[in-house]
């Protein structure tokens, strides 16, 4: 998109500047949550906005702005770039120097808005597992940070072996997450996705699906499963807010149905569309 946000200035993207002494380009010292953006209207923005707050509670970054004008801004800006339907990513990060390269310590937050037109994608996706395990006790559970290295290397090594995605298990073997989005199985008419303590990220989409799911009749369960539960499943299936509800059609070498999921596809983009 050509123009961003940068506390609360509209500006060309051409022309954004972040500090080189930031602790976010030295550490990822940040935090960020992507939007879904249907009909120029940010979906789910309270779910949103409360966990970037309790986010940077937990990292002791203060939030430069109240709630009104940083969704008044994100506003402007997809007016701005002319977005209809897309994503925004609002982060929040350290710009100033960490303690250790200055002598000054100080804190500087800074607010950065920006905007994408949904990519074209496919209908349903091939996951691989991770051998890789997530931490499940890491002090960062739970917490969107801008360090997402290990996410996007498991990513791309999904990538180069043919795959879309690639599920992660934890230290314990137990079902976590895609490397970028939720992950939910159908058994039956029961639907399970997995506990926040086993290191998934609590998603926004994935708690409006979890309520989506009870709505259609599903009694939902969170669960300490292992890959072996997960793939005597009916049907599994990722949930973000890139993806919305986006079916699987196979992990490794097994094959998943996809029929109730894409009923609750439809019921999903039913809603959203008419936002």
């Amino acid at each position: 998109m050509k123009y961003l946000c940068k506390n609360l200035e509209i500006i060309s993207s051409e022309i954004a500047t972040v500090s080189a002494l930031s602790s976010a380009v030295f550490y990822g010292y940040g935090i960020f949550t992507t939007i879904a953006i249907f009909n120029q209207k940010p979906f789910l923005w309270d779910l949103h906005l409360q966990r970037l707050q309790q986010n940077a509670e937990r990292l002791k970054i203060k939030i430069p702005f109240d709630e009104e004008s940083i969704k008044s801004a994100l506003l402007d800006l997809i007016t701005k770039n002319g977005l209809i339907n897309g994503k925004a990513r609002i982060t929040i990060f350290e710009e100033e120097a960490p303690s250790i390269w200055s002598a000054a310590n100080l804190r500087q937050p800074c607010l950065l808005i920006t905007t994408s037109a949904n990519r074209s994608q496919a209908n349903e996706m091939r996951l691989t597992i991770s051998p890789h395990p997530v931490n499940s006790k890491s002090s960062l559970r739970g917490i969107k940070s801008c360090n997402y290295l290990e996410n996007l290397l498991e990513l791309e090594m999904a990538k180069t072996k043919g795959f879309d995605e690639a599920l992660r298990l934890n230290e314990n073997s137990q079902v976590v997450s895609a490397c970028m989005a939720n992950i939910f199985w159908i058994d039956g008419e029961n639907v399970y996705t997995p506990s926040l303590e086993t290191g998934c990220l609590e998603g926004t989409t994935r708690t409006f699906v979890i309520e989506l799911c009870r709505s259609q009749s599903f009694d939902v369960y969170t669960a300490f499963a292992t890959i072996d539960e997960l793939l005597r499943a009916d049907e599994v299936f990722l949930t973000s807010a890139g993806l919305g509800i986006m079916p699987i059609r196979k992990i490794a070498d097994h094959f998943f149905e996809n029929y109730q999921t894409e009923n609750l596809r439809k019921a999903f983009e039913k809603i959203i569309y008419s936002l």
